[in-house]
């Protein structure tokens, strides 16, 4: 007698639980992070650029870049070729080397986030070019404010072997979670509770303040691009990130270990920074972009 045939519903279900137990890459800095990063980038740009920055949002942005910062994420189904430019891997080295990192698992290179955030830059040089530019420059903007986002989450340039953390199951204090995910949410989201009353802008308030005050000195160094066309994300942006990433993110980690008081407060001033330094370079390599005339000499423009 042939055995009973399972149930085509409980198929479904086991095929639902074995796709959300399996492994998968994060996304960088979860929507909030991106949403702050643009909304420090939105009050850093200059005239010219925040026009040109209006002119290519989507009516459904309602005129704010930081609505549409998430996006690139939202689209990882639709558009597959997109999933490795949301990050870099490293050989389980720390340091990063665009010629050897920067490419997708067909060894394709330039197929990550550095790659991507050069190209996206190229293509909305092409903006107000006559004839008009073939690229799709709303897609160009979004694709680059989201990928200046996510090279500045340290585990965004991490190890390959651990796929930047996805695979390094820990506790966030009770909470089950990978260390990809602790970095990209789960610090942010206790940050947010413990600091600013579960309040977005109330957060970006303290970082703006923190960038006029706390690291005023510092922001010179974080425009420092010796490329003026181009931006530093592969000279500058990803390599910081590998480094935080030894340093801090991986450091004391093994799997299934608690992570509590120790890490957290050791490790969300980290955080904060890239956030500030992600939005900074956003609106720097905007400024560059769409105010050519001013590019050799652009500083950044507090709105």
């Amino acid at each position: 007698m042939a055995a009973p045939r399972p149930h085509p519903l409980l198929l479904l279900l086991l095929v639902a639980l074995l796709a959300a137990s399996a492994p998968r890459r994060a996304d960088g800095w979860g929507k909030e992070g991106h949403i702050m990063v643009c909304k420090i980038a939105e009050k850093y740009l200059s005239e010219e650029a925040a026009a040109a920055v209006q002119e290519l949002l989507p009516e459904s942005a309602g005129g704010e870049l930081s609505t549409m910062c998430p996006w690139a994420d939202t689209m990882r189904f639709r558009y597959h070729w997109a999933s490795p430019l949301h990050y870099a891997n490293t050989p389980n080295v720390c340091n990063f080397k665009s010629s050897r990192d920067c490419h997708n698992s067909r060894g394709q290179q330039g197929m990550c986030v550095v790659g991507a955030i050069n190209n996206y830059t190229d293509q909305l040089y092409t903006y107000g070019d006559s004839p008009k530019s073939s690229y799709n420059l709303t897609e160009s903007l979004m694709f680059l404010a989201h990928f200046v986002g996510d090279v500045h989450q340290p585990l965004h340039v991490g190890y390959e072997e651990d796929e930047g953390g996805n695979t390094i199951m820990v506790r966030w204090y009770r909470r089950k979670a990978n260390l990809h995910h602790v970095w990209d949410v789960s610090i942010i989201d206790t940050v947010m509770k413990d600091f600013y009353n579960k309040s977005l802008d109330t957060m970006v308030g303290a970082l703006q303040t923190n960038l006029t005050e706390g690291w005023s000195d510092d922001v010179g160094h974080w425009e420092n691009c010796a490329n003026k066309r181009a931006t530093c994300a592969s000279c500058s942006y990803a390599i910081e990130s590998i480094h935080l990433s030894c340093n801090y993110a991986y450091k004391d980690v093994v799997q299934n270990i608690t992570l509590g008081d120790d890490y957290y407060f050791t490790r969300y001033p980290v955080v904060e920074k890239r956030l500030a330094q992600a939005g900074v370079r956003l609106a720097l390599i905007l400024n560059r972009i769409f105010d050519k005339k001013k590019a050799d000499t652009m500083p950044l423009y507090v709105q």
